[in-house]
């Protein structure tokens, strides 16, 4: 007793949210609450995670516009297993326990992906040839997977002209798919941003408040978010092709941001440098403008060693020096599973039984061929 008052202290434990199972291509997952079915594919991995053009997980808010991640959601929850009557987007859709997904596995989800692409297209320019995004360009990845050789649209396109909405960025709106990411990222790490999509509908455009010209210190980002070639470099516009570089990872000390980079060489000479990105094609973390416009010398940076780029990539055709093949569904799903296997036992003890098929004609080549 203290002043008459009795004093007790109560002690909280810390209380862990319970995981949620859900199953996607057949595959099971334990997942926190509040995880959206794309979050959930990813922590398998890039072999049954759905493609996204608008969803880009550091920027809130973003998703929910292209439809490139529609997936088939073909048990709800294990209370409630009846199927969603429609395609669900799995970047706004959040996980229940028992939930089963179909993404690769459903042909109703390739058919979707299909028109989604094709639809894209409709206006969306063939200039992947002399467009400075090619190699590197999400567009063309998923155009690539689930796109047509031919259109059936016969209407005109809509073009845009070409403007410069900065000193250092160029907008090419007719090659742009209105994913809002370059609002978003202007919006969440800027001071004040200038520019936005006015009007709507087949009107809807990217554009800058009247006379007004994006210029803050980390305006170069919205480059790096587009996932087609409508935000290019001006300082890089038509130097090169992103197969015939070689990505470095680097860092300095920069008083403005983290300093960790990309930086794409030509022979000897820095001719980018990007904000590095995740195996999603996402900036993990944005750099300034000094940092990629105006720091292009080796000596001012401290580099840390090759960019891992992935085999299947184009840019990999230059830096493994072997032609860029894309695997199939059943390939990236074993590479997921896959586990090393350490047999180091000594195969010449061993009886035929034990030998494997391909090595028995090693050991007895007679004892494979047939019988006369």
């Amino acid at each position: 007793m203290i002043c008459g008052f009795t004093t007790a202290v109560y002690y909280m434990e810390d209380v862990k949210p319970q995981l949620l199972k859900v199953t996607i291509d057949g595959i099971e997952v334990e997942v926190e609450p509040g995880t959206t079915i794309l979050q959930a594919a990813r922590k398998i991995g890039p072999a049954v995670a759905p493609p996204a053009m608008c969803y880009y997980q550091p920027l809130k808010g973003s998703g929910g516009k292209c439809r490139a991640c529609l997936v088939r959601v073909a048990a709800g929850s294990a209370k409630d297993p009846r199927p969603m009557p429609k395609l669900v987007a799995s970047c706004l859709t959040a996980v229940q326990d028992g939930m089963i997904v179909e993404n690769e596995t459903s042909p109703q989800v390739i058919d979707a992906r299909n028109g989604i692409v094709e639809f894209l297209l409709i206006n969306h320019p063939l200039d992947c040839p002399v467009c400075d995004q090619a190699g590197e360009c999400d567009l063309q990845n998923f155009a690539f997977d689930h796109g047509k050789a031919t259109t059936r649209y016969e209407e005109d396109r809509r073009t845009f002209e070409k403007r410069d909405i900065g000193p250092y960025i160029q907008l090419h709106m007719t090659r742009c798919i209105l994913c809002y990411r370059c609002v978003y990222t202007a919006d969440q790490i800027t001071n004040k941003r200038v520019h936005g999509v006015m009007n709507r509908g087949d009107a809807s455009e990217i554009s800058t408040y009247i006379e007004k010209a994006v210029d803050n210190d980390f305006s170069g980002n919205v480059i790096d978010v587009c996932p087609v070639g409508a935000l290019t470099d001006k300082t890089y516009r038509f130097k090169n092709r992103v197969w015939f570089t070689k990505p470095v990872d680097a860092h300095r000390d920069c008083p403005t941001c983290s300093g960790k980079v990309t930086l794409w060489y030509r022979g000897e000479d820095v001719i980018r440098v990007t904000a590095r990105k995740n195996e999603w094609n996402e900036v993990t973390e944005f750099i300034c403008n000094t940092c990629r416009f105006e720091t292009k010398k080796t000596s001012d940076w401290t580099i840390e060693g090759p960019t891992k780029v992935s085999r299947s990539s184009v840019i990999s055709a230059n830096k493994y020096r072997a032609d860029a093949i894309k695997p199939s569904f059943g390939e990236r799903l074993a590479a997921a599973d896959y586990k090393p296997i350490h047999d180091e036992r000594d195969t010449s003890q061993l009886t035929i039984q034990q030998l494997p098929a391909e090595r028995f004609a090693k050991v007895l080549p007679s004892a494979l061929e047939p019988e006369s």
